[in-house]
């Protein structure tokens, strides 16, 4: 399969350049990295979804951040007219085109090139969105908001799974013992994620937050997983190029303070999701 690479460094690209490049680059590979589905985490979140989403009967569904499409081709079961993938980068579609096609779906699913922040869609189309942990990747959250639901008939649902403060505070707290960059990515809180999502035009009807840890054979295993998901852009880090060799060793022994007794290095990652329904406009 063909990728297309844009041809700049990541100092000339803006925000969302540079995540649509970073997936290009980990798209043929993403799947096979990504732990929280093999280990069923999302799986369950990603039924979960369906169920919710299927109450109301949507004709129209937009999964938003939609990669390589698996809760798009897990809500067609609900047999709705039409499902849109939408996502920045070319490379997890062309993944997720080629699955659609698999499941001779392509009259059922479009997967497109959009940005979140500026939907190619009229006002009122969408009986549901979803968004599965592709939040952290908006540029501007309350911006992206306005968006879905300016495309969100009234009435009908957002749900969404994103990762909140608490993320990560081991490997977090490991940095800071090494320096005052930001080497992890801030997460808001779930008080500030609550007064995001309830607003004049919708209301949060559902939320949960859980923590799921996951354990690591050494903290170089931990790295090469964030960055095989893409988890390791941190826009607000000052120093871009990596960590020098006695940087990394000390963090590494800093993050043994964490290590469990079987010799395993645990990593939290705390999930915020939720139910919106849009009022009327």
């Amino acid at each position: 399969m063909s990728k297309t690479i844009k041809p700049y460094k990541d100092s000339e690209l803006g925000k969302k350049e540079q995540v649509a490049k970073m997936f290009d680059n980990i798209s043929e590979d993403y799947d096979g990295l990504n732990r929280v589905i093999s280990l069923g985490i999302d799986v369950s979140w990603r039924k979960k979804v369906v169920k919710l989403v299927g109450i109301n009967k949507p004709q129209q569904i937009l999964d938003i951040a939609t990669g390589t499409g698996d809760l798009a081709l897990m809500m067609a079961d609900l047999n709705p007219t039409k499902i849109v993938g939408l996502d920045i980068s070319e490379g997890m579609l062309e993944v997720g085109k080629q699955k659609v096609a698999k499941a001779n779906l392509t009259d059922k699913i479009d997967m497109i090139v959009g940005d979140s922040e500026n939907i190619p869609f009229e006002d009122n189309t969408f009986d549901a969105i979803t968004v599965s942990f592709g939040v952290r990747n908006f540029e501007n959250l309350d911006k992206g908001l306005t968006e879905i639901l300016r495309v969100l008939k009234p009435g009908g649902v957002f749900i969404f799974s994103t990762l909140s403060e608490g993320t990560l505070y081991e490997l977090k707290s490991a940095w800071a013992q090494v320096d005052d960059d930001q080497h992890v990515i801030d997460y808001k809180t779930s008080i500030e994620l609550k007064q995001l999502f309830n607003s004049p035009r919708s209301i949060l009807i559902e939320q949960q937050e859980q923590d799921i840890v996951l354990e690591y054979e050494n903290v170089l295993h931990l790295v090469h997983e964030l960055k095989g998901l893409g988890a390791n852009y941190v826009p607000k880090k000052r120093n871009k190029g990596l960590a020098g060799k006695d940087k990394w060793k000390k963090m590494t022994t800093s993050y043994q303070d964490f290590q469990e007794p079987n010799g395993v290095y645990p990593a939290t990652y705390k999930v915020f999701s939720g139910l919106l329904v849009k009022l009327t406009d």
